[in-house]
């Protein structure tokens, strides 16, 4: 079936590729490492549709993996803003420093995955598609994929091994790139997560999945655990046309951003209490492992160490998505 699949597959690729900013088209030289890892890792838990833009102003900015290795910490951090998971915007920099000092991108997996923030699949996306070599790219588009085609109906994630297995079989010697991103565009607009559209598949007469008469079953997902709910408070401190941020510590929730001062809630826990206020409202928030309330109070006195922002620029605090909704609560 390897090469059947992999054929098939590649051909349809040829007439289907997504225009995307990071991509080469079908049989091209190969897109520069650096757009190919900086893409990686933006869409990891991000649709493509959110990263388009935030792509577009990075690469503006910091054009190569040497200008953003000189980038300070922070204005990374705040131009990441939005986008959600933090911590792979830390890892982009230390990543982005590790391939500068090295003088650039290692050109093989194995190497890519010594570069801190790098795992399994980014490590191999980028070694496939940027270098060519034959690499395994198994993301949740390729899953979902590979589940169908072979009717893998052992629940996450359980099925995982099994799944890389069979993605190794179909994973052809040549073109390994083009065949990892036509894989993801086929999860992604045919054989997408809960509307299957099998009459468009090009892999629909030999998917196992198919067969059995209900694809959109598979993968087979563990149910989910109700994640806790945790709560907060936020204080919005104005004067004069402008409003009191501090810079969150470096690690946990959120860290090294710009906020409004808060009460010292985290993923662990509530918060401690902290000073009271005039009550303004209330924003909600979900985090991976938990949901947050945080409810926002005026307060008259700057609380911790921060600086004053003017409220005409706040856009460009790169305040993360819990605070821009607390700010835009208190100003309405």
């Amino acid at each position: 079936m390897a090469a059947t699949v992999s054929d098939i597959l590649l051909d349809w690729y040829e007439r289907h590729a997504r225009n995307l900013p990071w991509r080469a088209p079908p049989g091209a030289p190969a897109p520069e490492p650096y757009r190919v890892w900086l893409s990686e890792v933006m869409l990891q838990q991000t649709t493509v549709a959110a990263v388009k833009p935030y792509f577009a102003a990075f690469t503006e900015r910091w054009p190569d993996v040497e200008a953003l290795a000189a980038a300070p910490e922070a204005d990374v951090m705040a131009a990441w803003a939005g986008l959600g998971y933090y911590s792979r915007a830390r890892n982009l920099v230390k990543c982005a420093r590790a391939v500068a000092g090295l003088g650039g991108f290692p050109k093989t997996e194995a190497a890519l995955r010594e570069l801190p923030g790098l795992g399994a699949y980014t490590a191999a996306a980028v070694a496939a598609i940027a270098f060519g070599e034959r690499a395994v790219v198994v993301d949740a588009n390729v899953e979902r994929v590979v589940a169908r085609l072979f009717a893998i109906d052992e629940p996450l994630p359980g099925a995982r091994k099994a799944i890389r297995a069979r993605a190794d079989e179909i994973t052809p010697d040549d073109r390994a790139g083009d065949f990892a991103q036509a894989m993801m565009d086929l999860g992604s607009g045919i054989c997408s997560a809960r509307d299957p559209k099998c009459l468009l598949c090009p892999l629909a007469e030999i998917c196992a999945g198919r067969r059995t008469g209900d694809p959109a079953r598979l993968p087979v997902k563990a149910p989910k655990k109700a994640r806790p709910l945790r709560q907060g408070r936020a204080f919005w401190i104005e004067r004069e046309g402008a409003v009191w941020l501090v810079r969150r510590e470096g690690t946990g929730m959120l860290g090294g951003m710009r906020a409004l001062p808060d009460d010292g809630w985290s993923a662990r826990g509530d918060g401690s209490g902290g000073p009271e206020g005039e009550p303004l409202g209330l924003v909600r928030h979900g985090f991976t492992h938990f949901d947050l309330e945080l409810s926002v109070a005026r307060h008259h006195a700057p609380l911790g160490e921060g600086e004053w922002w003017s409220l005409d620029t706040l856009d460009d605090a790169g305040l993360p998505t819990l605070f821009a909704k607390a700010a835009r609560l208190a100003l309405a």
